[in-house]
């Protein structure tokens, strides 16, 4: 068991009213001083309920209704100088950048995480339960029971419909 070494400091008390110093120094012994004052917590959720308060789009929010790290206008740090998220530019050489030149979860030969055991795009694979696919077996987007964004006012695909064009 280790030792820690405590030094005891004493608060020298000026006499009032020929006030006895030996019972003045034992209630000195005995208290433990003034409790620090605290800031207010910066860390955990805030009073709007968002777990981080970094995260909050009212505590942390710029003047254009964005956070305010990732705000261009505001010149926020989470903005490269070429205009992009710092951490997803190649030429500033961003952290999801990988060796191929590409963002790390979506690359491939890296072992991304977008990416399942049967080399597909995840949210894309119909056997590993991807979310692109609705319950009826198809691409979300392209079912009209669903009504997917590529179903047009006219029951077609947006792209083959001569009306919607």
């Amino acid at each position: 068991m280790t030792t820690v070494w405590r030094p005891r400091v004493r608060i020298p008390v000026p006499n009032i009213d020929d006030a006895d110093v030996d019972e003045k120094r034992t209630d000195e012994s005995t208290t433990k001083g003034t409790k620090r004052k605290r800031a207010p917590p910066t860390k955990g959720p805030c009073e709007h309920g968002v777990k981080q308060r970094s995260k909050c789009k009212v505590c942390s929010a710029c003047p254009h209704g964005r956070r305010r790290h990732k705000c261009k206008e505001c010149g926020g740090a989470g903005i490269c100088e070429h205009g992009r998220v710092r951490s997803q530019c190649k030429e500033c050489g961003g952290a999801s950048i990988c060796g191929h030149g590409r963002i790390r979860y979506r690359c491939k030969e890296c072992g991304g995480g977008s990416f399942c055991e049967h080399g597909r795009r995840r949210t894309t694979c119909k056997e590993c339960g991807g979310s692109a696919f609705c319950e009826h077996g198809r691409q979300r987007s392209k079912c009209k029971e669903c009504g997917g964004s590529q179903i047009c006012e006219h029951g077609r695909q947006r792209h083959r419909c001569k009306e919607c064009r």
